[in-house]
């Protein structure tokens, strides 16, 4: 039995490194994309020079990218615990306080990842929809600037969408540790011992 639980340890371990790996390359994906859009509608132009367009601008991006750094400070903050407990099949902290930091913890980081997940995929995909008909209904073929400012806020997007589904694997994975810490706090001796 006690083959099982360094399992389960080497498991969790494994877990936390993959999601620290995630959601520092969702928080990398969100911080260099940015473009420069130049959009001329005829006599409407206030500036001619190009807009950068950032993570900054957005904040349900901002929101995403926040909630991707609370849970790497929170990983980062587990390693050497679960690393431990991997590496000796004992825990730092003789007492329940560890687990009971670990299940509390799992779960609130884990519903947190969550919900940066949806909000990045709900703004991704809903500013791709109002994008799409507002650049149909502008769209004219005598100036090239709009294909380009099109094709230029598709690409923002779709890298929003790439760093979002990375910080959906960050979730997934922050979920199955907090179901292993659950089964952990439970006190069931024979899953772990």
């Amino acid at each position: 039995m006690a083959s099982k639980g360094i399992t389960i340890a080497a498991s969790t371990l494994a877990l936390r490194i993959l999601t620290l790996s995630a959601l520092i390359a969702c928080v990398v994906v969100f911080i260099i994309n940015s473009v420069s859009v130049k959009v001329v509608i005829e006599d409407l132009t206030i500036n001619n020079e190009p807009t950068k367009i950032t993570v900054k601008d957005f904040i349900a991006y901002r929101f995403v990218v926040s909630t991707a750094i609370i849970g790497t400070a929170y990983t980062i903050l587990q390693l050497p615990f679960a690393l431990n407990y991997a590496c000796t099949g004992k825990r730092m902290m003789r007492n329940e306080c560890l687990p009971e930091f670990d299940f509390y913890g799992d779960k609130v980081i884990s519903f947190l990842l969550a919900t940066g997940a949806g909000a990045g995929f709900a703004v991704s995909f809903e500013l791709k929809s109002i994008l799409k008909d507002l650049f149909t209904a502008i769209e004219d073929p005598t100036i090239p600037e709009i294909q380009e400012s099109k094709a230029s806020y598709n690409r923002f997007l779709n890298r929003g969408i790439i760093a979002t589904a990375v910080l959906s694997l960050g979730f997934l994975c922050t979920a199955i540790i907090s179901v292993l810490s659950s089964i952990n706090r439970s006190g069931r001796k024979g899953f772990f011992n």
